[in-house]
């Protein structure tokens, strides 16, 4: 079982993320944000982050160089659909800047639950 991190500002799909990864074994703990989302893993030290990279506040990409900053080696699985534009450039860049695997929406469940044990294997 392994903490872990969800950020997503679309509470239908933290909700949906939750629900797979806990029937997977884990503990998971839920941002709305990055911003928040790093506060959190300050105060909690989670073993993976699972970050959406299109969020107000703070996005994705940012929050990723910031968790590098503060934990070299913590395991971040980005996700995004593009958001408006579409654009899954994204994701190439968070995997550029740190994150070990990327995933783009819409995903099944199964691709996400895989995507966590092997960051947690790789480890």
């Amino acid at each position: 079982m392994a903490r872990i991190l969800l950020i997503d500002d679309d509470s239908t799909v933290r909700y949906a993320l939750k629900q797979v990864l806990e029937r997977a074994g884990h503990q998971v703990e839920e941002a709305t944000d990055g911003q928040i989302g790093l506060q959190m893993y300050a105060s909690g030290r989670q073993d993976v982050v699972v970050t959406d990279i299109i969020m107000p506040n703070k996005e994705g990409i940012e929050t990723i160089i910031e968790l590098r900053r503060m934990a070299p080696d913590l395991r971040i699985i980005a996700m995004s659909g593009g958001g408006r534009t579409g654009n899954r450039d994204f994701l190439a860049m968070a995997e550029k800047l740190g994150a070990a695997r990327i995933i783009a929406k819409p995903f099944r469940p199964r691709e996400l639950v895989e995507a966590v044990d092997t960051v947690l294997k790789a480890a």
